[in-house]
């Protein structure tokens, strides 16, 4: 399985921006549909934005317009641009790769990251 490791979280005023990285290991990443999920306390880790192998994208209606996700091949990673930045988004952002299907559930992930804090003052 592919190993993934988050960089990139932080504090930020709420309208700000963060990029999000995520590492991927082994050399079979441009075959892996990648996605972002997000956890806030107390609450179930919900998906945020998916990328299949072949580019395209998909986002939770949340974040549509405002969050880009991009993979780049050639580093074996994938990021999560964030603008206008908004209180409720603070939460523990993970990385995914999806197994048979991309990850647009929490079932269909075959690979988490350990998770990197995003927080949005107000």
């Amino acid at each position: 399985q592919v190993q993934l490791v988050e960089s990139g979280g932080g504090l930020v005023q709420a309208g700000g921006s963060l990029r999000l990285s995520c590492a991927a290991s082994g050399r079979t990443f441009t075959r892996y549909h990648m996605g972002w999920f997000r956890q806030a306390p107390g609450l179930e880790r919900d998906f945020v934005a998916a990328i299949w192998s072949g580019g395209r994208t998909f986002y939770a209606d949340s974040v549509k317009g405002r969050f880009t996700i991009s993979r780049d091949n050639a580093k074996n990673t994938v990021y999560l641009e964030m603008n206008s930045l908004k209180p409720e988004d603070t939460a523990v952002y993970y990385c995914a790769a999806g197994g048979l299907f991309a990850p647009l559930t929490t079932t269909a992930v075959a690979s988490w990251g350990q998770g990197t804090q995003v927080t949005v003052s107000s």
